[in-house]
């Protein structure tokens, strides 16, 4: 009995200090990022354009006097990130002084849009039909055309201060970039024509965008690359000429510009794609010309740009062996922090991609699985939100610091889950609980 006073007398206290350090001890670690992200997160009204813009005041100050926000996609074809982008456009520009949206499509369709939504010349739907193809096919939706039509709308009510559209990518060089070189030589240069006449004979295309893009791989490696050798030729012959007095200056400018994206074309499609290595050597390639064509437009304008691609684009870190480097690593180096990327993600929903069929399928993908970024953010109590990666607190910073499976869905579809440390990645972070697949105008094919 003498034995046993102690342990009842001692139990009562051991007891209460279990419940006092049960009440102040952290939970697990998860559970402690978890309540970080929660206090960081700022909840978005709605995905959709149209209505208060108040709840995206939080990304105003995010952004801060940034000149470039790359705003991703975790799908290539969902309608509430293809309308988020709508949406965050409409404030950048109303408050922010953005004033371009650019898009990854080549550089002549930009030209298209923007030549649209400044002058009204030409119908949207159908220069989305004529040029959205191919590769771009996944843009020809209803809602581009809705963000089309809100741009041309706003710059009919100011006419001094207009949005204007850009395309940074290169599979497709229209014949207009053709005639604006050629133009300026024509009206500037004269002496020059014959010889730029002579480089580009033969390569302006003669099919609908479509189908250049698929004749060109079909051509033979020997003959792409030596396509390549005539547009760096004609590119060189251009950059070397004096720039002289305005308003040649300016047309050079965007004649060069042109040059360069009819050789960056020539040059994407000459490497061999047969070779591990020539493929890995085209994507850094095409991520660092879509970089340049962006700060230059940048430059060039003065006008600061809200980017859309997907979010391997955007991000400062490659998750896919296949991408050496991606455009948002080269516009932080070109720009420093005068680019913010913002990467997405979603908990479940649908989308539209090209199977193993090659045909066009909706794919639903149900809630995540467990020890996914998708399933750690979909906990978050808000149903769609807005994070500062940079200034969460430490639990949910190191938690989303570390590479773990995250979807990354392009055009085609099954894809494995990509191993990727949003933190690392991006500045910023949206998350959309559901979404729902894109209104396409036409199939892709």
């Amino acid at each position: 009995m003498s034995r046993d006073r102690p342990v009842i007398i001692i139990l009562p206290f051991v007891l209460l200090c279990v419940y006092v350090l049960s009440a102040v001890t952290p939970g697990p670690p998860e559970e402690q990022a978890l309540r970080a992200a929660r206090h960081a997160a700022h909840p978005l009204r709605t995905t959709e354009p149209d209505g208060d813009l108040g709840d995206l005041r939080p990304l105003g100050r995010m952004v801060g006097d940034a000149k470039v926000v790359g705003l991703g996609e975790a799908t290539h074809s969902s309608h509430q990130f293809f309308t988020l982008k709508h949406r965050v456009l409409r404030y950048l520009v109303a408050h922010k002084g953005f004033r371009t949206f650019a898009l990854e499509t080549s550089w002549s369709t930009g030209l298209r849009l923007d030549r649209y939504v400044r002058t009204g010349k030409g119908d949207p739907r159908r220069i989305m039909r004529t040029e959205f193809q191919d590769t771009y096919a996944w843009w020809n939706t209803r809602e581009y055309l809705a963000l089309v039509e809100w741009m041309r709308a706003y710059d009919v009510r100011h006419t001094k201060d207009q949005v204007r559209f850009m395309g940074d990518d290169f599979a497709y060089a229209g014949p207009e970039l053709y005639e604006s070189v050629l133009g300026y030589a024509r009206r500037y240069r004269p002496e020059l024509l014959p010889r730029l006449t002579g480089l580009y004979r033969g390569l302006r295309p003669a099919t609908a965008a479509g189908t250049y893009m698929k004749a060109y791989l079909t051509r033979p490696l020997t003959e792409r690359r030596a396509m390549a050798a005539r547009t760096r030729s004609a590119l060189s012959l251009l950059e070397r000429q004096p720039a002289g007095a305005a308003p040649a200056t300016a047309s050079r400018a965007w004649a060069v510009q042109n040059a360069r994206a009819i050789s960056q074309t020539a040059q994407g499609y000459a490497f061999d794609f047969d070779d591990p290595a020539g493929v890995r050597a085209s994507m850094r390639y095409r991520d660092h010309l879509m970089a340049d064509n962006v700060a230059w437009w940048q430059k060039q304008t003065g006008l600061k740009v809200l980017l859309s691609a997907h979010d391997n684009h955007v991000a400062y870190r490659s998750s896919d062996p296949r991408y050496p480097r991606m455009q948002g690593s080269f516009l932080r180096q070109r720009l420093g922090t005068g680019y913010v990327s913002v990467g997405t993600t979603f908990g479940h929903g649908s989308f539209n991609a090209t199977g193993p069929d090659n045909a066009t399928h909706v794919y639903t993908l149900s809630a995540p699985a467990k020890n996914t970024t998708e399933h750690f953010l979909d906990r978050v109590s808000h149903r769609d939100y807005l994070i500062d990666l940079r200034a969460t607190a430490a639990p949910a910073r190191t938690w989303l610091d570390r590479a773990r499976p995250t979807r990354s869905i392009g055009t085609a579809y099954p894809e494995p889950a990509e191993r990727i440390a949003p933190a690392r990645s991006y500045d910023l972070l949206i998350h959309l609980h559901h979404i729902t697949p894109a209104h396409l105008l036409a199939t892709p094919r």
